[in-house]
């Protein structure tokens, strides 16, 4: 036979394989179970140049992310790569191992948020660079696709949390699936974003490598996640490659915590996840568990799952929820507090805990379809989230407090680096957080300008989105293109709308105020009200440049805490629409800290710039108290200007307070 028929053979059979896995592939992935509720992707989401949170997106391209890669650079996260490729290469050299065993993962979450941008700002010069990178981490990989250079610099003299053999040090310190969470996490969305199976192939290397030694059978490690968030990441994969051995891993990793060595609380390992009701121990640790618990929940159908998260969720929101969105009370251990433990002076508030927030309250709205969820997300968001980068995207906060003496101030990056380089990977995620789709209903969750393709019923729709939402309340959404025909559009009507502050009765409005909202559909008045799930339905035939405009009244509200938080007896904070407010030093000559709140108090609408940045603030009567020259207690009538809680600490160190006293009860009187 000639070589040009043996070859034409050859490559006929090698196409007739590689369809026969993608058909193979194609049909695992339609038999998988999933959410009710599908997002849609941050690809298909394209947030408008010069708006709220194009700003913020700009900024993280601009600012953030090489920020970041520099960092990485710097401090010797790619030379622990190098280094381990070294080793691999001769088993001679060995390298002093220092840092921490997590630093692996700066890269990655790196890497995930540039890959979330690129669709925002396609740029080859970043993914040529990005592509570089990845060269580095697979020159470290070891035959086997383990990936750990904690280890891998010098396996007899590893890192001092890694333990001497691997998996040995997991449920402790090592951080080893912590690592190849992240790995996971930033190679999908390598793969969304460009196409390239460069990153992905290494993760599943790594996930392999997991999958055959880390389990409950003979000869394996059982063991489970120190950190969790392999768990999602791993399910993740799974819907990404149709393998379901990532998903068996992943459920095994949350059915044996509190079977395995460790038994404790701070790493949520204290009972069976299905047995818990209250969330405890390190607060980014449980909610990238909690994540992961929907996320097997949805593959798997294992309703005991769903249960246990709701109840948490539910003592969440009811006792251990800051009104900032924060999560997470005490430094001790970085963990949740008691029940209605939420001191704010020492508030932790982790800005990592916020980002693990927002994806529990993401996840928990795509199982059952309803806008609180999204209520606390979008407070989280706004807030305790958004409060963790400056507004120059070249600053950053490891706890967020509500109150502060001057002790604080943001930091241009920290050695254990994990919420930089995690807001690194989440703002320039927001796009996939805006619409979702069930059936023929069409949610539209965030109120932000955009452009954006959804599939309802396998036939595109096309929306624009246009507001100045936070700032305003006006939201106009027009139809593009249809080519779905008939399909509700279900919008969110906030809970600060409805009345209600958060999804319980730790906090509520406390100034007699009712909001309420229009909404029109080319001109004319939408007269349906407001379903249980919490959304607008507007179900019609639509067609190319109908509209949709909503308005949401929008004024300052003044809140109480519930009277078991100790902290905020006696207190009011003040948010407008999903803006939390603070006062600062910077815009008040007087001492806030000994200032009390008129009893009905009101505001006046103002504007003012901050790190360049324009902001909303509000302007209300107060009166500070002080000891005059003779020792007498007197009063002085001030002027207290608050600006959005987010956007302090970016004029120097000083004074802030969220909450603010409107009587002596506990107030400290300082000249």
């Amino acid at each position: 036979m000639k070589k040009r028929e043996i070859m034409k053979r050859v490559f006929l059979i090698s196409l007739l394989s590689l369809l026969s896995f993608s058909l193979n592939a194609q049909r695992q992935r339609q038999e998988v179970k999933g959410y009710p509720i599908t997002p849609v992707s941050f690809t298909k989401v394209k947030v408008a140049p010069g708006t709220f949170w194009g700003q913020r997106l700009e900024t993280s391209r601009k600012v953030t992310i090489p920020l970041a890669f520099s960092k990485c650079e710097e401090s010797g996260r790619y030379a622990n790569f190098v280094n381990a490729a070294e080793h691999i290469r001769d088993n001679a050299k060995t390298f002093k191992v220092g840092g921490l065993p997590f630093d692996d993962t700066d890269p990655y979450k790196t890497i995930e948020g540039a890959s979330y941008i690129l669709q925002t700002y396609p740029d080859k010069r970043l993914e040529a660079y990005i592509d570089s990178v990845l060269d580095i981490i697979a020159a470290a990989q070891e035959p086997d696709g383990y990936l750990y250079t904690a280890r891998t610099q010098n396996p007899e003299h590893p890192h001092s949390w890694s333990g001497k053999t691997r998996w040995s040090g997991e449920e402790i310190d090592s951080h080893e699936l912590y690592n190849l969470g992240h790995m996971v996490e930033g190679a999908i969305a390598h793969y969304q974003a460009t196409g390239s199976r460069k990153f992905l192939d290494i993760a599943i290397r790594y996930a392999d490598c997991v999958c055959r030694e880390v389990g409950p059978n003979p000869g394996q490690a059982c063991v489970v996640p120190g950190h969790q968030i392999a768990e999602m990441a791993l399910a993740k994969l799974y819907l990404v490659t149709g393998d379901k051995k990532y998903l068996d891993e992943a459920k095994f990793f949350l059915d044996y915590r509190a079977k395995t060595t460790i038994v404790r609380d701070y790493s949520q390992a204290h009972k069976p996840v299905v047995e818990q009701d209250e969330a405890v121990g390190h607060a980014v640790r449980a909610t990238y568990m909690y994540a992961g618990m929907a996320d097997v929940a949805a593959l798997t159908g294992d309703t005991a799952y769903v249960h246990a998260i709701d109840r948490i969720w539910d003592n969440i929101v009811t006792k251990k929820y800051y009104i900032t969105g924060g999560i997470g009370a005490t430094s001790r251990g970085e963990a949740f507090g008691r029940n209605y433990e939420l001191p704010n002076a020492t508030a932790y508030c982790e800005t990592c805990a916020a980002i693990g927030n927002v994806y529990v309250n993401h996840r928990l709205f795509l199982l059952h379809g309803e806008s609180k969820y999204y209520d606390v997300l979008e407070r989280t968001l706004y807030n305790g989230l958004l409060s963790g980068v400056s507004l120059g995207g070249d600053g950053f906060f490891y706890p967020n407090p509500l109150e502060s003496r001057g002790n604080y101030e943001r930091q241009p990056w920290f050695g254990c680096a994990c919420c930089p380089s995690n807001i690194c990977r989440f703002i320039p995620s927001l796009p996939g957080y805006v619409y979702a789709v069930r059936d023929r209903n069409v949610y539209v969750n965030l109120f932000l300008s955009n452009k954006s393709e959804v599939q309802v019923g396998g036939k595109k729709v096309m929306l624009s989105q246009s507001t100045e939402y936070p700032w305003q309340g006006d939201v106009a959404l027009s139809i593009d293109k249809n080519q779905a025909g008939q399909f509700t559009l279900k919008i969110r009507i906030p809970g600060w709308v409805r009345g209600e502050v958060v999804p319980s009765d730790l906090y509520k409005y406390a100034d007699g105020k009712s909001l309420g909202y229009r909404c029109y559909v080319n001109g004319d008045e939408v007269t349906s009200t407001i379903g249980t799930d919490g959304y607008l339905s507007i179900d019609r035939r639509w067609k190319k440049g109908d509209t949709v405009r909503l308005h949401l009244d929008m004024e300052p509200r003044v809140v109480s805490a519930h009277k078991n938080v100790e902290a905020d007896r006696d207190m009011i904070a003040v948010e407008r629409g999903p803006i939390v407010y603070c006062a600062e030093h910077a815009d008040n000559s007087f001492n806030i800290m000994s200032a009390i709140m008129n009893q009905h108090p009101t505001f006046t609408l103002g504007k003012t710039e901050i790190a360049g940045t324009q902001v909303v603030t509000l302007a209300t009567d107060a009166q500070s108290l002080s000891f005059g020259a003779d020792g007498k207690l007197k009063t002085t009538d001030q002027v207290m200007t608050l600006i959005p809680y987010y956007a302090w600490c970016h004029r120097g160190s000083g004074n802030m307070r969220v909450w603010l006293p409107q009587n002596v009860n506990g107030l400290r009187i300082e000249n």
